[in-house]
C-alpha cells in the first residue's frame, strides 16, 4: 500500500508556536518530535519509506527532505501556491497515478494520512490501517474511512455516522457508512457520544487511486481536466511550466465538498477504534489533546502555575521564567520574538490577527 501524508499548512491557528517560515507539522510541540516526523514513523517500518509521499507547499518541500531524508526526492510532492485540499489531493493522486501500473490503479490500496496529528496508541492504529487495507485490496469497499472511538463530545471535530455492522476485521467490527458531519452543535455531538451511533472523524481514509480520480472525472469536471494535464506532463521537460500555468487557476476547495460529501455510501464503510488520537489544531484543542480536565494545567519550559486551571501555559525561552497567577482558560505562549495571551473563547481571532499581519511592517512575525 502507498502512503500519502498531507504536510502543507501553515498552522496559523497554533500561532506564535507554528510559524509560516516553519509551521507546525515541523514543531514538536507535544514530546521531542516533530508530529511530521511521528506520522512517518507510524507507517514506515510497515510500508518502507519508498511506499510514502507526502504533499507539502513548494516553499517547503526542501524542509521536508531535510526533515526526512529516508524519503526519495521525488516522494516529496510540492504544490505551487494554496488551493486547498481538493486540488492538493488531486496532485498527490495525479503523481501516485503516473508512479503506478495501469492495471493496479483499481485495485492498489491508497492510504490519505495527515502530518499534524497526534496519537498515543500506535499499534491500535495501524492495525486499524491494516484492516482498511484488507477490506478495500478485498473490494468490500471503494473508500474506507478510519474513525477514533470518542473520548468525549467534542464539537471541534468532524464525526462520521455508523449504521450496521457489516463483518469484522482483524478482530474489529466494520461498519456501513451514513454521514459526515462537520462540527456540529454540542448539544448534537453529546446526543451522538450518548447514543454512540458516530465516531470522529481522523480524516484518514484508504482507497484506490482509480476510485478518487473517477470522482474527479465525476463531480469535479473542469479540475479533473487541468489535474489530467498536469499528470501528462509528470516528469517531462515541460512539467513546471505546466503545474505554475494549471494549479492556480483549480477553485478553492476543501476536499470533503469537492468529493467526500458526494461519496455514494454503498461504496464506502467505516473502521474505527481507540487509537488516541487528537487534532490540536488550535492551542485550545492542544490544551484539550494532551489534558481535557479542565481543572488541569498543561505548560512547557520554564513554568510556574498558581491559582490557575484550564490554562496553557509554553514558554520557548530557557533563560526567563514565566509566571501566571489567578487565570482560568487562558492560552500564553512566549516565544524568543513574540508573546501571545488569549482567552479559550477568543482563540478563533488568533488566525485573523496573524492574517491581518500579512502585507505590514510585522509580516515577518507571521
Amino acid at each position: 500500500m502507498k502512503i500519502i501524508i498531507f504536510a502543507g499548512g501553515s498552522g496559523r491557528r497554533l500561532w506564535p508556536i507554528s510559524r509560516k517560515k516553519s509551521p507546525k507539522q515541523f514543531e514538536p510541540i507535544i514530546g521531542e518530535k516533530s508530529t511530521l516526523r511521528l506520522a512517518v514513523d507510524r507507517v514506515a517500518d510497515v510500508y518502507g519509506p519508498e511506499n510514502i509521499f507526502i504533499s507539502t507547499n513548494e516553499r517547503y518541500a526542501d524542509m521536508v527532505r531535510d526533515h526526512l531524508p529516508e524519503l526519495p526526492t521525488e516522494n516529496v510532492i510540492g504544490e505551487p501556491t494554496r488551493r486547498d485540499l481538493a486540488a492538493a489531493v488531486g496532485l498527490a493522486m495525479a503523481h501516485l497515478a503516473k508512479a503506478t501500473p495501469e492495471d493496479k490503479l483499481e485495485t492498489e490500496p491508497v492510504a490519505i494520512l495527515w502530518g499534524d496529528n497526534y496519537m498515543d496508541q500506535v499499534d491500535v492504529f495501524r492495525r486499524v490501517l491494516d484492516g482498511a487495507e484488507k477490506l478495500i485490496a478485498n473490494r468490500k469497499a471503494k473508500i474506507l474511512f478510519m474513525g477514533e472511538t470518542p473520548r468525549f463530545a467534542n464539537d471541534q471535530l468532524g464525526w462520521i455516522g455508523l449504521g450496521e455492522v457489516q463483518g469484522t476485521v482483524n478482530g474489529r467490527s466494520y461498519y456501513a457508512f451514513k454521514s459526515l458531519r462537520y462540527r456540529p452543535p454540542l448539544n448534537e455531538c453529546q446526543q451522538m457520544f450518548a447514543e454512540n451511533t458516530h465516531v470522529w472523524n481522523t480524516g484518514y481514509f484508504v482507497t484506490t487511486i482509480g476510485f478518487v480520480r473517477k470522482q474527479y472525472q465525476k463531480l469535479q469536471p473542469k479540475m479533473w481536466a487541468g489535474l489530467k494535464e498536469i499528470e501528462d506532463a509528470i516528469g517531462q521537460p515541460d512539467y513546471q511550466e505546466t503545474l505554475y500555468r494549471v494549479y492556480p487557476n483549480f477553485e478553492v476547495l476543501s476536499f470533503d465538498d469537492a468529493i467526500l460529501h458526494h461519496v455514494d455510501p454503498e461504496d464506502a464503510l467505516v473502521l474505527h477504534g481507540e487509537m488516541g488520537w487528537s487534532d490540536p489544531g488550535t492551542l485550545y484543542a492542544l490544551k484539550e489533546a494532551i489534558n481535557p480536565d479542565i481543572k488541569a494545567n498543561v505548560t512547557k519550559g520554564k513554568v510556574v502555575v498558581n491559582e490557575s486551571k484550564d490554562c496553557l501555559v509554553y514558554n520557548y525561552e530557557a533563560d526567563k521564567l514565566v509566571t501566571v497567577i489567578g487565570l482560568e482558560g487562558m492560552i500564553v505562549v512566549n516565544t524568543d520574538d513574540a508573546i501571545l495571551v488569549v482567552h479559550k473563547d477568543n482563540i478563533p481571532l488568533v488566525k485573523q490577527v496573524v492574517d491581518n499581519l500579512e502585507g505590514t511592517d510585522l509580516e515577518s512575525y507571521s
